[in-house]
C-alpha cells in the first residue's frame, strides 16, 4: 500500500520523466515513448518506470539504451525537481509490455 507521499512523488517523476523523453524521442522519427507507471520504495530511494515504446519491436532497445544512459536521465531529472525533492531516487527502466498484451488477448477472443 503507497502512501500519499509515495503517490504524489511517482506522479511528479512519471511527469517528469515523460517531458524528458517527449523531447528525447523528437529527433527520432517514428518513435514514441511513455511513461505508463512509475512505483517507488516505501524509503523513496528506488523508482521503477514501466515504459511503452511505440512501435513495440524496438522497445528492448530502447530501453536498455536508456538503462545504459540512466546516469544522464536521473540528472535531467534532478535538474527538473530539485526544488521539489532532496532525493533524487535511482531510477530503473522496465518495458510495459501491457497494451501488446490486451491486443494479444483481442486477437485471441475474436477467433
Amino acid at each position: 500500500m503507497e502512501t500519499t507521499r509515495q503517490n504524489k512523488i511517482c506522479r511528479l517523476i512519471q511527469k517528469e520523466l515523460s517531458d524528458i523523453f517527449q523531447q528525447q524521442t523528437r529527433t527520432m522519427n517514428g518513435v514514441l515513448v511513455s511513461v505508463t507507471t512509475v512505483r517507488i520504495s516505501p524509503d523513496l530511494s528506488i523508482a521503477r518506470a514501466y515504459l511503452s515504446v511505440f512501435p513495440s519491436e524496438k522497445a528492448e532497445e530502447i530501453v536498455a539504451n536508456i538503462n545504459n544512459n540512466m546516469r544522464s536521465v536521473r540528472y535531467e531529472l534532478g535538474t527538473r525537481v530539485r526544488h521539489q525533492l532532496r532525493i533524487i531516487p535511482e531510477l530503473k527502466f522496465f518495458v510495459d509490455d501491457s497494451l501488446d498484451y490486451a491486443a494479444h488477448i483481442d486477437d485471441l477472443l475474436k477467433n
